[in-house]
Formats: structure tokens, C-alpha cells, sequence
């Protein structure tokens, strides 16, 4: 039986929403802030924006299931077991919230069962005792709060709880901006959010697990914009606190790779007894809110420790079928083989030339000029390999504007209207292989499949010999002209890994939230994955860099020492750096 392989950003049917506002119309797909809940032998996931929810199996194959009964406009789903049912809460920030009850998602719609008061992100949580307790927060200048509900009517008995606020002051990772520097502001929108927020971190979406008698409290930081976006906790003995701050923080981040971002999700166990962080990834290109689903392997360590191994976490890797044995593994079981990839294409529109589709960064893609079906793109590998996973990943390029198809409509922040798509739509194309370039044959037809991908992931029983990879006949949904952000194709090569990074110039500065590395480029390296920890065994977390050999660490806490090994890889494999001690 073939192993399941999975790739972030995870493949689903992520919803359109179309925003006109003061700076732009946009059309964008939006899922985001995560909750993942294993009900009933059975994977619930609720995301912002999306009129319903996805359930699986198997983390595997994901179905989307619509759900008119809820509020489609309340951000951040939170959705939790309580007593022995599922409960739904989403974010109003002037209307009181409503909790809504189902007994079995699938077939039961959810009914509304308590109002509360007005909050943001909330995040339901029910102890083994059987207490049953909200958190809630979303602000620049109000801290994360918590309160005690009682267990059968679910409204509120005792007092709120100021848990923790922002601190931006000594934790680097927290503070505002792309690689946390905030940049000025260059549209009217930005200004007027800038002129209306300040320039702050948000702290956001509270979730709440327990291990071992411990708590641990997630949240969100800095914005979901950002490539920082990340996820932190504070770890208490009791479900109120008081809270102490992890000195391993963030525990989940994804500042560096292909796609980015690994904040605002939540943390559970898979059937296996496997813990799993699921959260917020990054486009926000087309409008900040345009956002994707990862999934990282989670751990709590034998000294209580909460981390994520995301060590190329934007690389395919296989679902565990048993209690997983390789949580601390630095290498990915698959290398990136199109790295150094040629491109050509039939067409393109000035700025997305073709090599923008092979760049490492979803950020930036390739257009065709037209949107006919004889538009096509092609990639070089350079010489024949043996490809196991192709990543194929799709641009939302300037979208027309879509008549009807809404369930309706919101006023979103600064008037702007936000509208959600439940019309179903189509990608489709043909992949071919090819050895010489003049002999091709069928990799993948989506021709007629009449799903609607953003990122198609084509996994192959037995590895594919190639050296070309064409693509063609690509329609998008919306008639949008072909656009491709990453065709990336992953394999083993036998070739010899890259030389060691042994020596690395380190200086702390920034008033010790950032340190400045700086190294040799070694030879045969394509690229560079700088792992870091507070303890020499403990180098959880990391920042994957593409042709650089240098960076300003800013994901740092200023009362803290770290240990830093910056890892070479190619296509062949990874080599494990010298590790250093910075004060």
C-alpha cells in the first residue's frame, strides 16, 4: 500500500471572497486560522471566510461540507468537544456572540445554544474535570483574557482574567512587520490602518491544550501579513494561571521557504496519539487577507516543551501511520529537484516572466498573456532525474470581478464590502514529462476533473524519469489568464550533499532582539536552513534561505542565549553545520 503524502500548503478547495474598498477591488481565496478537532474517529477543520468546514479521515483527503446555519462573517472559528458534543464560537467585536451545538456535524446543523458578549478569537476549552473555560483576544493594546463558563449553559460565572498582553520589548519574534520590520505604509488603506492601529503587534487566537497536568496557552503575533507570523504560549498549572512565558518561543514559525507563515492555529492529537499544530500560512498579495492551511508535526518534550519540527516544512512529507519515531529529523524525505530549473514559456506579461514560477517564493508567479488553451509553460531540470512529488501551485492574477455567486455580503474594516464565491469552479490542465524534450507523455490530466486545486500535489507510485515538465491547457477558475507561482518538483538524487558551514560570524544587536549571521557560501549548496534553540539538544525551530548566506535573525527574546547551526543543502541532501553559542 503507498504511503499518504501530504505537501504545505495543504491541498484544498480554498473558497474566493472578492473585496471592493477605498485602494483596489480584489479577488483573492482566503482560509485561515485554523481549528482542527478529532470527533467522533473523524478530523473536523474550521477555517475564517468559508461557509462550512472540511472533514477527513485520514488528514488525507479532505471533503468540504457547507454549513448556512452559521455566521459565515465571524472570523476565527474556534470549534471544541464539550460534553460530549461539538460547540461553535467565531469572532464579533460590537455584537454579542452567539455558541451554536451540534451532536454530529455531518448530519445535525448546528443550533444556537447561549449568547455572550462581544469578543475576538476565541478559544473554548473543557478540562478533565469537566470546568469548561473561554479565552478571547485580538488586539494591539488589549491583552488575551480568560473566563470560567459553567459546563451545562455555557454562560459566564466568575470574573475575567488578564492573562498576558504583547511584549515586543523582549520578544523579538513579536514585533510588527516583513522579517519584523515594519515598513511604511504606501496606500491610503495602509495609512489609514496605520493612522487607526498604530504600529503595535496584534496578540490573537488563543487555544488552549493540556499535557501532563501542565496548560499551555497558544496565540498569534505579530500580523498575518507578515512572514514572521508565528505562534507562541505561556504554560501554566492551572487553566486560569498565572502564566509563565516559554523560553523556547516561538514554538511554531515559518519566516523562510516557499510559502510562509505558521501562526494562528491550534494544536491536537491525531488518532495515532501524534500531536499536530495546524495554522495560518501567507500570500497576501493580492490583499493581506489572502491566506493558506499548513500542517506541522508537534511535540511536548520530556521537560514540557511545546514545539514544531518545520524544518522544511513546505516539503512533501509522508502521514505517519503509527506513533510517529522521527520527530527531530533535520532533513526532509524528499529534496527540491527544480531548484536550478530553466523555464520557458509561450507567452508572458512584463514582471511574471516564466523563472518566477521556479523561484522558490509564492509570492511571485508567471503569466501568460492570454488566457487561451494554447498557452503553456515548460521546465528544464537540467538532466534526467527521478521525480516521486510534483507541487503544483496556482496565481489568483488579477481576477475579473464575478457577478453574483455570493451568500452574501459584509461590512469589513474601513468600509470596505467583502462577498464570499460558493459557486463552484474549475482548474484544469495537462502535465506531461518528457526525457528528450521531443517524446512526452501524460504525468497528470486535469483536463475534465472538474476540481478547483490552488495547490495540486501529483504523487507517483514509482519514481518518473525526467528531464522536462510541460504544462498545458490550463484553465483557472474565473477565466483568469494561466498563472503558476511553483511547479516544484521533488525526488532523490545520489549526488554528493554540500560542504559543512562550520564557521559563522555572529553579532547581537537591536537591543538583543536580533542577531546578525553571516557565513561562507559552501560549495554545492543551493540553499541554507538555519536551525536555532535555547538549549545545545533543543535546535527546534528554523529559517530556510535560497541563495543567501547571510541573515538578521529577528525571531529572537532578549533574555535569551541561543544555539545556532546553519544546515547546507542541494538536491542531494543536508549537511549538518557547526553548531554556535550566542550570548
Amino acid at each position: 500500500m503507498q504511503k499518504k503524502i501530504i505537501c504545505n500548503p495543504l491541498n484544498l478547495e480554498y473558497r474566493y471572497q472578492i473585496k471592493t474598498g477605498m485602494d483596489n477591488q480584489a479577488v483573492f481565496r482566503e482560509a485561515a486560522d485554523p481549528t482542527m478537532l478529532l470527533f467522533k474517529d473523524r478530523y473536523y477543520m474550521f477555517v475564517s471566510m468559508s461557509g462550512g468546514f472540511w472533514h477527513s479521515d485520514d488528514l488525507y483527503a479532505w471533503e468540504f461540507h457547507e454549513t448556512p446555519e452559521l455566521p459565515i462573517y465571524d472570523y476565527a472559528p474556534d470549534v471544541r468537544e464539550i460534553n460530549g458534543k461539538v460547540v461553535f464560537s467565531a469572532s464579533k467585536r460590537d455584537k454579542p456572540c452567539s455558541l451554536f451545538i451540534s451532536s454530529d456535524p455531518l448530519n445535525e446543523p448546528f443550533s444556537s445554544i447561549s449568547t455572550l458578549f462581544p469578543f475576538w478569537d476565541p478559544g473554548l476549552f473543557q478540562d478533565d474535570d469537566g470546568r469548561v473555560y473561554l479565552f478571547w483576544g485580538c488586539s494591539n493594546s488589549e491583552p488575551i483574557r480568560g473566563i470560567e463558563l459553567d459546563a451545562d449553559t455555557l454562560q459566564t460565572i466568575g470574573d475575567e482574567v488578564v492573562i498576558f498582553a504583547e511584549n515586543e520589548a523582549e520578544h523579538g519574534w513579536e514585533r510588527n512587520g516583513e522579517n519584523n520590520v515594519l515598513a511604511e505604509p504606501k496606500t491610503e488603506m495602509e495609512k489609514l490602518i496605520r493612522q487607526h492601529i498604530g504600529t503595535k503587534p496584534f496578540i490573537e487566537g488563543a487555544y488552549m491544550n493540556k499535557s501532563a497536568g501542565m496548560y499551555y496557552l497558544q496565540y498569534a503575533a505579530p500580523g498575518t501579513q507578515y512572514n514572521v507570523y508565528s505562534d507562541g504560549v505561556y504554560v501554566s498549572d492551572k487553566p486560569l494561571g498565572p502564566f509563565v512565558y516559554q523560553e523556547h518561543n516561538p514554538f511554531s514559525s515559518k519566516p523562510g521557504g516557499f510559502i510562509t507563515g505558521a501562526g494562528h492555529g491550534s494544536t491536537f492529537k491525531d488518532k495515532h496519539g501524534n500531536w499536530w499544530h495546524v495554522s495560518t500560512m501567507v500570500v497576501s498579495v493580492n490583499e493581506n487577507f489572502e491566506r493558506r492551511i499548513g500542517l506541522f508535526p508537534c511535540d511536548i518534550d520530556a521537560d514540557g516543551v511545546m514545539y514544531c519540527n518545520q524544518h522544511f516544512a513546505d516539503y512533501p512529507f509522508y502521514l505517519p501511520e503509527e506513533k510517529r519515531k522521527d520527530m527531530d529529523k533535520t532533513a526532509p524525505e524528499m529534496m527540491l529537484l527544480s531548484s536550478n530549473a530553466k523555464v520557458e514559456a509561450s507567452s508572458y506579461e512584463e514582471g511574471h516572466e516564466p523563472e518566477m514560477a521556479s523561484n522558490e517564493n509564492i509570492r511571485t508567479w508567471w503569466t501568460a498573456e492570454t488566457d487561451n488553451a494554447s498557452e503553456w509553460i515548460r521546465l528544464d531540470l537540467g538532466s534526467v532525474k527521478e521525480a516521486q512529488v510534483i507541487q503544483l501551485n496556482f496565481a489568483d492574477h488579477k481576477r475579473p470581478l464575478p457577478e453574483g455567486w455570493e451568500v452574501g455580503a459584509v461590512e469589513g474594516f474601513f468600509n470596505e464590502k467583502r462577498k464570499i464565491l460558493v459557486k463552484p469552479q474549475c482548474t484544469a490542465f495537462l502535465m506531461e514529462g518528457s526525457i528528450d524534450g521531443n517524446n512526452w507523455f501524460v504525468l497528470k490530466d486535469a483536463r475534465q476533473t472538474g476540481t478547483d486545486l490552488a495547490h495540486d500535489l501529483i504523487c507517483f507510485e514509482t519514481p518518473q524519469r525526467l528531464r522536462y515538465i510541460k504544462l498545458s491547457n490550463i484553465k483557472l477558475p474565473l477565466d483568469g489568464k494561466p498563472a503558476i507561482s511553483g511547479l516544484r518538483v521533488f525526488g532523490k538524487s545520489t549526488g554528493p550533499a554540500p560542504d559543512a558551514v562550520i564557521e559563522v560570524d555572529t553579532k547581537r544587536t537591536d537591543e538583543r532582539l536580533n542577531i546578525h549571521l553571516k557565513w561562507k557560501h559552501v560549495e554545492g549548496a543551493d540553499g541554507y536552513n538555519v536551525r536555532y534553540g535555547v538549549a545545545e539538544d533543543k535546535l527546534y525551530s528554523s529559517w530556510q534561505l535560497m541563495g543567501k548566506s547571510n541573515l538578521n535573525f529577528s525571531m529572537v527574546n532578549s533574555a535569551s542565549g541561543y544555539y545556532i547551526a546553519v544546515d547546507s543543502f542541494n538536491e542531494n541532501g543536508v549537511t549538518a553545520g557547526k553548531v554556535h553559542f550566542v550570548e
